[in-house]
């Protein structure tokens, strides 16, 4: 029997080569090539698109159709719906809710007169039972299988002629044409090659579950992030009951968008108010805390931002940070020993953002800097104060986007009075607006 050719496949990013090297010359990542099987040509015969070159003008452009899941946090997300024929990767370390929002979406888009085929590969149908009791689903419409054969899968999801198909999860599904075990790099891109192609000649919609590795990446080749439409992460800590969902990659919508959930014996439930959410535990009068407000996509959130600076024990002093870039949190601690006087050179700061989300946008960048300047000084923030702006090198606030939408969540919020970057021109009438050009002069309006 003639020896089955293989080759060499980095797991970041998937590049190939006919031996091993210890660096992949595709993403410069040491210790990645592991020898899989060469690609079928059956496969390959099968992922074939046929037709002809058009020209761009003659080329009928139409909607993309989508379908609500009924739940509206995840359809956020998805940009409005998922997308007809789309095929949406959710990851997740194990235990944060990604199969009980996978089961709770299949529920709903029943009731909405869809066919739902749950495959599991990790449980048997007993214990989705279970589950589904316990969430109080039951629908005639509502398949479960539990296979892990990708083509006795597909030929199943024909025979039901169902319109959306649960996959939980890709690393225990394998395809028989390959010697490998399944989970492994082969099995994952070959398998997640079929539920593709199958989704784009079908239009039916494939939700895939994935695990993700100790570094926080989906376990599997990166080539798997690249072949999907959609690719949507689980944040949160096991201890916590909040869970945000957040896009990293969308091809039908905003990355920017999140989703909020709240864990309950019930499943997972909504969050409509993260900001409501996200202070609902707030103490007043204590140093070191300043409400910031950033966007996620189309949506304003509040958040608390906290930070603690002590004397350092060591001569070189700690910087951590918790819910904010670690070198964004270094750059203003030197604008602030800078251009404010602050002598932070011998201090330990800690920061952390309250309810374990993550902020991106540099609109905290001034709540931040008062938050650590108030610990420093132990004098607290103004309590009813929310503080919004961008800090440059110099000193400087920048003016931020999409003002008038945080104004109106901080009003809402009970806060009012907001600290505001010197370029602002909206007019509030909920709320009052202190206009500041620099960090100095926001520290002295913000600092009790």
């Amino acid at each position: 029997m003639p020896r089955q050719k293989t080759v060499f496949m980095c797991g970041e990013c998937g590049y190939e080569s006919p031996k091993w090297m210890g660096k992949c010359p595709g993403c410069m990542q040491w210790n990645t090539m592991t020898e899989v099987a060469q690609k079928s040509n059956l496969l390959s015969s099968i992922a074939k698109l046929t037709g002809e070159p058009l020209s761009l003008d003659k080329i009928i452009e139409e909607e993309t159709p989508r379908v609500p899941t009924g739940i509206s946090e995840l359809d956020r997300v998805l940009g409005g719906g998922a997308v007809r024929g789309s095929v949406i990767l959710t990851g997740g370390e194990p235990g944060i809710g990604k199969s009980t929002l996978m089961l709770q979406a299949s529920g709903k888009l029943c009731e909405n007169g869809s066919r739902v085929l749950y495959v599991t590969g990790e449980e048997s149908a007993k214990q989705v039972k279970m589950r589904a009791s316990r969430l109080n689903i039951s629908h005639g419409n509502l398949f479960v299988l539990a296979e892990t054969d990708v083509n006795e899968i597909l030929s199943k999801v024909a025979d039901i002629k169902a319109d959306f198909l649960m996959v939980d999860s890709i690393q225990t599904i394998y395809d028989p044409d390959f010697d490998c075990s399944p989970g492994s790099v082969s099995q994952v891109r070959e398998c997640a090659a079929k539920l593709l192609y199958y989704a784009k000649s079908t239009s039916v919609t494939v939700f895939i579950v994935g695990h993700v590795t100790k570094e926080g990446a989906i376990a599997g080749p990166r080539i798997m992030e690249h072949m999907v439409d959609t690719v949507l992460y689980f944040e949160g800590e096991n201890f916590n009951a909040f869970r945000i969902l957040r896009a990293v990659k969308n091809r039908f919508g905003s990355t920017n968008e999140i989703g909020v959930f709240e864990m309950r014996q019930e499943g997972m439930a909504e969050v409509l108010n993260p900001s409501a959410m996200l202070l609902s535990s707030r103490v007043q009068g204590v140093a070191g805390s300043a409400v910031a407000c950033c966007m996620e996509g189309t949506r304003p959130v509040l958040a608390e931002v906290q930070a603690l600076v002590s004397p350092a024990s060591f001569g070189v002093p700690r910087r951590m940070a918790s819910g904010v870039d670690y070198n964004r949190l270094a750059m203003l601690a030197a604008v602030l020993e800078k251009r404010v006087g602050l002598n932070l050179s011998n201090q330990d700061i800690y920061i952390n953002v309250v309810g374990g989300i993550r902020l991106e946008e540099p609109a905290y960048d001034l709540a931040l800097a008062c938050a650590i300047a108030s610990s420093f000084k132990n004098i607290p923030v103004f309590p009813d104060t929310a503080i919004i702006g961008e800090v440059g090198l110099t000193g400087e606030v920048r003016d931020v986007g999409q003002m008038e939408k945080r104004l109106a969540e901080c009003a809402k919020l009970g806060f009012a009075r907001c600290i505001v970057p010197r370029g602002t021109s909206l007019k509030s009438s909920g709320i009052t607006l202190s206009r500041v050009a620099d960090v100095k002069a926001a520290l002295e309006e913000a600092l009790i």
